[in-house]
């Protein structure tokens, strides 16, 4: 008998419990990776949902200050707000490698802590981005 799950597990991989891919087993797996998606996917990307999305990775050029975290911070929360309502932001922490010049500052670390409201569970989604 196969296993059940919440959704699939992005990315696709091949499962010898589920059948053919992985699931998401549990909601904390499932907000995370709904959170995820929302981040990293661009404004215009999602077919139907031009606005869908906060696309961090066009933020790896943009000033190191801390106008470009709140920039990030507030388009987060106005995402979540509109497509994820069951998740509560509890802070968003940005970290970059300021002692390697060499990867400063194309490569960006987010760390979201939130809330799965309905079943008031607290978890984190970390979120490393480079060129």
């Amino acid at each position: 008998m196969k296993g059940s799950g919440l959704s699939v597990a992005l990315p696709l991989s091949v499962s010898d419990v589920f059948g053919p891919y992985d699931l998401n087993t549990t909601f904390q797996e499932l907000a995370q990776q709904n959170l995820k998606m929302l981040i990293l996917t661009i404004p215009g990307e999602r077919i139907m949902y031009p606005e869908f999305g906060v696309g961090l990775r066009k933020y790896l050029f943009e000033n190191n200050t801390p106008d470009t975290y709140s920039e990030i911070k507030g388009n987060i929360a106005q995402q979540v707000s509109i497509y994820l309502p069951y998740i509560s932001l509890d802070n968003i922490i940005f970290r970059v490698p300021e002692n390697n010049p060499d990867l400063f500052p194309n490569t960006m670390s987010v760390a979201i802590f939130f809330t799965i409201t309905p079943i008031q569970e607290k978890t984190l989604l970390e979120i490393n981005i480079n060129n």
